[in-house]
């Protein structure tokens, strides 16, 4: 797993460096991708060829209930990819996720976009990055693929450090609490980025753990690697950077002073110096490093209103949209019982997740469930070592009862949700009437439903767009007026969920969607000059 997460970090740079020297063509993409491919498959083959692989899955099987377990976990992931292969929907990915590759596809860059409606072009992108290649061989349905490939590359870590502690009937135990979770079912479906994110964390978690029973430097160096990889993908992978350094001066308080020094730059240089790329970047096209995040654009309220966090714990543990799993609440009382009874490593998992929990509670945003999943793999593993100690008791079997009913739940409930793509996946409904049932034209949604402006705006027209918000689905040349400069030329105006500017009300109207709230304006063929 370490090989192929520094793999993915090289490739997705990879990606980014011909993003930034303007060399975004489709068959550098290919190239770079065929060779990310082929060394992918050799450690897979490598992988395979180990007998300790295949006796593993024997061994781990064997038991009814390990294999009840385990036959869960496939329900859960085949009920999430009925999600995975339908059109996009979520808002998030059609106004950003997926609409920025998309349009450093189409200018073969990796630029800054300006104005106020792409302005996440600045941050971190190392899975949008990931993107470009599935868009420019594809469609949004690989790019969602990926994302939920990271999902099963994160239950996968969380089953291998499992093993470090527990039998294979906890371990696939620990992955099924995690699995379950809505929030993981719902982003699996999903163009995020969230589930990368997660899958560096609890790598960086895992390299983490291994040196602090080793103490080789090498698992501190590969650490702080993968915290600089989880930096790349999201912002706030800087939480996990603020709770390694605590531990590192916990675990290193008898060391020397120059022993602690050496040990805190190495990792903390490492987790920067990774994600620097997109902060130079940043910096150079806005002044600001971490841009929108402290701007006019995103001014954050860093004031603690711990009142407000204390709601939101009750909340995030009990009634987000997307919750996570409620047998982390039931775990509570009996991590307190058994704190002092388990080993220095597990009271580190425990801990680790614990202050990842406060650290996202004061954050300044919404849906902090999405914000807190990058540390369910190790909170699923913490409380699982927890469970391990009750035995054979009631309350151990009550918990193993209450894991297999909340992931039956899970995956009705995920079922339910998803049962919309059935009729898109068996060909009995086209993507445009999906799309045209299911997205929220309202509310900044597009798409061309009866494709009349595809016909219309050929490739060498150009339309200049009002009111629109996601623009993924767009798929004729465009200027959006968030970013419309001087000396810019168009031949149509569009606009969405909103009046024609007066600048230009005496264009003439040609077309109009009442569902989509789509006007299409032109001055018969001439072109106008901005």
């Amino acid at each position: 797993m370490f090989s192929f997460a520094f793999l993915v970090g090289i490739y997705s740079f990879g990606i980014l460096a011909l993003g930034i020297s303007t060399q975004l063509h489709r068959e550098n993409v290919l190239a770079i991708s065929i060779i990310f491919l082929l060394t992918l498959i050799v450690l897979l083959l490598k992988l395979f060829k180990k007998t300790e692989f295949k006796r593993e899955i024997k061994k781990a099987l064997r038991p009814k209930l390990n294999l009840t377990i385990f036959i869960l976990i496939i329900f859960q992931a085949t009920v999430n990819l009925i999600g995975v292969l339908g059109p996009e929907i979520s808002f998030d990915a059609l106004w950003y996720h997926l609409t920025l590759p998309k349009i450093f596809l189409q200018n073969h860059a990796i630029f800054h976009i300006p104005g106020g409606l792409l302005y996440y072009s600045d941050l971190p992108k190392l899975a949008e990055t990931l993107y470009i290649p599935a868009l420019s061989s594809s469609d949004e349905i690989l790019a969602k693929l990926i994302h939920f490939l990271f999902g099963i590359f994160s239950a996968y870590a969380t089953y291998k450090i499992s093993r470090k502690y527990l039998d294979y009937k906890y371990s696939l135990l620990a992955v099924l609490i995690f699995y379950s979770n809505l929030v993981v079912g719902w982003l699996s479906i999903s163009g995020y980025v969230d589930l990368v994110r997660t899958f560096f964390e609890i790598i960086a978690f895992w390299a983490f753990l291994e040196w602090v029973e080793t103490k080789k430097i090498n698992w501190l160096i590969e650490s702080g690697i993968f915290v600089g990889l989880s930096i790349s993908t999201k912002l706030t992978g800087f939480i996990s950077l603020f709770i390694y350094v605590f531990f590192l001066l916990y675990v290193l308080r008898k060391k020397g002073i120059a022993d602690k020094l050496k040990k805190l730059f190495t990792f903390i240089a490492l987790s920067i110096i990774i994600p620097l790329p997109y902060f130079v970047l940043s910096f150079l096209n806005t002044g600001n490093p971490i841009f929108p995040l402290f701007s006019k654009i995103l001014p954050l309220n860093t004031q603690l209103n711990f009142l407000k966090s204390l709601k939101d714990s009750f909340i995030l543990l009990t009634s987000s949209p997307d919750p996570i799993s409620p047998i982390y609440l039931i775990s509570l009382p009996l991590i307190v019982i058994f704190f002092k009874k388990i080993s220095f490593s597990a009271k580190i998992i425990i801990t680790y997740c614990l202050s990842a929990f406060v650290l996202v509670i004061f954050l300044p945003i919404g849906d902090k469930a999405r914000f807190f999943l990058p540390y369910l793999p190790a909170l699923s593993i913490g409380i699982t070592i927890v469970f391990s100690k009750l035995d054979k008791s009631t309350i151990q079997k009550t918990v193993f009862f209450a894991a297999i009913i909340l992931s039956f739940i899970s995956i009705g409930y995920r079922l339910a949700a998803n049962y919309k793509y059935i009729p898109y996946l068996f060909e009995s409904e086209t993507k445009a009437e999906f799309l045209a049932k299911n997205l929220n034209f309202s509310f900044g949604d597009f798409y061309d439903t009866d494709g009349f402006l595809g016909k219309k705006i050929n490739s060498s027209d150009k339309a200049l767009l009002f009111g629109f918000h996601n623009l993924y689905y767009i798929n004729f040349p465009f200027i959006d007026s968030s970013f419309v400069k001087k000396g810019d030329s168009f031949n149509y105006i569009l606009t969405q969920n909103s009046e024609i500017p007066d600048q230009f009300k005496y264009w003439r109207l040609v077309y109009s969607n009442p569902l989509t709230k789509v006007n299409l304006y032109s001055l018969g063929g001439i072109w106008w000059v901005y």
